[in-house]
């Protein structure tokens, strides 16, 4: 994988994407970064972890199989609006999966402001996400991941990404970010380590060095140059 320089407030900082096998459940984060990456890292180096990949490893990836849409997410699944980066809660199975993340009063209440902001304008501003919160707005729907056999689970947001970044951070000795990117601008850091800079990150990791597809790239490497 190619290795991308990126500027931030006049600082230089070098991007090197990860490769690694698909992700299992049960795989541990930390030993994934030491085998694909330990003969990168160095001091001070931080890793990202795609989100996806960290919630497959919690066993996060739900087969459609096993998911029973219900009343409500038969119904409320249409007040979401959609998104350029995906189906996200427009399909009734990641909106099961919403009510079950966040509870059916928390999903009403979104759907109830979401509609409320269609009727007056504001369709595609996200006020739907604002209420339900940052678990729902991570779930992707099934055919989000290309990579078999994820293509036909909708796999939810990582359990406490915050946690998990500062116990992987202990593990490996590094900085640990764990990210949320799209290929359309959307970049957010969801948990990291003491000491990470996520403004930095947000910044330089906009461009989506770790891809959309299947590059099978759920790591990317940041060093300060």
């Amino acid at each position: 994988m190619n290795q991308i320089i990126k500027e931030y407030k006049g600082k230089k900082y070098l991007l090197e994407p990860v490769k690694t096998r698909i992700l299992q459940p049960g795989d541990e984060m930390e030993e994934i970064i030491k085998e694909y990456a330990g003969n990168l890292l160095q001091p001070g180096d931080i890793v990202s972890i795609s989100e996806s990949p960290l919630a497959i490893t919690q066993d996060r990836a739900i087969p459609l199989s096993k998911i029973k849409p219900g009343f409500w997410a038969r119904l409320l699944w249409r007040f979401v609006s959609k998104v350029p980066y995906g189906i996200g809660l427009r399909a009734p199975s990641s909106m099961q999966c919403a009510i079950e993340e966040c509870g059916i009063f928390r999903i009403l209440l979104a759907a109830l402001v979401g509609g409320i902001g269609r009727f007056v304008g504001r369709r595609g501003k996200g006020d739907f996400y604002r209420i339900a919160g940052m678990q729902a707005a991570l779930i992707d729907a099934a055919a989000t991941s290309p990579v078999p056999p994820y293509e036909s689970c909708v796999i939810k947001g990582p359990s406490n990404p915050q946690g998990e970044a500062e116990r992987i951070s202990k593990a490996t000795g590094v900085g640990i970010a764990v990210m949320d990117i799209n290929d359309i601008g959307g970049c957010w850091v969801i948990g990291c380590s003491y000491g990470v800079d996520k403004q930095m990150l947000e910044s330089v990791m906009k461009s989506n060095p770790q891809g959309q597809g299947a590059e099978l790239t759920p790591l990317c490497l940041i060093r300060a140059l």
